[in-house]
């Protein structure tokens, strides 16, 4: 029986951290208010969850859907103005419609969104656990939106809380301050605040939001240069970071995050996460004690492809048992 059926691999927290959503199948689409339409054919197997996942943050993410066709459906700030994007893989074709002034600018980054400035064959597995999620995964791409705030704001929410705190905080903030996304209306979606807006949300707000005084400050910050914020989708991943840490509050950890999506870089691998280390320590070392050092260390010889190292083994689902209970949730809002 070996070989007959594809494994299937648990769908965990950790797999979805690893940047997995569910896409079900491709079918025929009901029918919507007309938008612009693409089409454009991956030079690879690409999956729509593993490529497109990265960029939902939580599973109540008003700027992100998945819809039972099998299309993706997210909504965001482009420089033209908002734009909602709709897309599907069907017959190994993507086809995509949006809506709204950033139509146009959505649809003509759809390559590099679906992963086509992505090199996998740059990726050599030198470890059986990578191996074979390398090979069950054939369809992961890394992602370039080419847009950093939208990146950048959501990563700032997630420095030193539980995962939960970060998606309720962006989840409200966007839904209250964020625009309903142009096009079908069915879908409820939300463009996130431009710059200005951020600067203004007051500060019994951000409380509300569960969002303390640090990270409220650090996104004000960026949000006065956004500007040169976004500039920096354009760049290097080294220097891209480099210019984010400009901004007091963001180091490593945020940056990273970040180029990570808007820049599609491969070899940008989170330091001073409170889990990664020890996850990445386990499943190449059996060590759930690593530490950032020893972390660099195992995945050294993936340098150039150490992010896609660190997506494979959160995708393998191999993580360390757990040995105490789930961090309770704060609530600085109840204070």
């Amino acid at each position: 029986m070996a070989g007959r059926f594809a494994p299937r691999t648990p769908v965990t927290r950790t797999t979805v951290r690893g940047g997995h959503v569910p896409v079900p199948a491709a079918r025929p689409e009901p029918r919507t208010a007309s938008g612009v339409t693409r089409r454009w054919t991956p030079a690879a197997p690409t999956d729509l969850g593993l490529t497109l996942g990265p960029l939902r943050r939580g599973p109540a993410d008003p700027t992100f859907r998945t819809t039972p066709d099998g299309s993706v459906w997210r909504a965001t700030r482009t420089p033209a103005g908002p734009g909602t994007l709709r897309v599907a893989l069907r017959h190994g074709v993507a086809e995509a419609e949006a809506w709204g002034p950033g139509a146009d600018w959505l649809l003509d980054r759809l390559p590099q969104l679906l992963g086509a400035e992505d090199d996998p064959d740059a990726f050599t597995p030198r470890h059986r656990l990578l191996a074979v999620t390398h090979r069950r995964r054939p369809g992961l791409r890394l992602t370039r939106t080419g847009l950093v705030m939208e990146s950048l704001i959501p990563s700032i929410l997630e420095q030193k809380v539980t995962t939960d705190e970060a998606y309720r905080a962006w989840r409200l903030l966007v839904r209250k301050y964020g625009e309903p996304a142009p096009g079908p209306d069915g879908h409820r979606l939300h463009v996130m605040p431009d710059a200005r807006t951020w600067s203004l949300i007051p500060s019994w707000e951000w409380h509300r939001a569960g969002v303390d005084n640090k990270r409220a400050a650090t996104i004000l910050r960026a949000a006065k240069v956004a500007r040169r914020m976004e500039e920096a989708a354009a760049m290097e991943p080294e220097q891209a970071q480099q210019r984010l840490e400009l901004i007091p509050g963001i180091g490593p950890w945020t940056s990273a995050e970040t180029i990570q999506r808007s820049n599609g870089a491969p070899d940008a691998v989170t330091v001073g996460d409170y889990h990664l280390p020890g996850i990445v320590g386990y499943a190449l070392a059996g060590d759930r004690t690593t530490d950032d050092a020893a972390m660099l260390d195992l995945l050294s010889p993936y340098a150039g492809q150490r992010h896609r190292a660190a997506r494979l083994i959160l995708l393998s689902g191999r993580t360390p048992p757990r040995r105490a209970p789930r961090m309770t949730p704060g609530d600085i809002a109840a204070l």
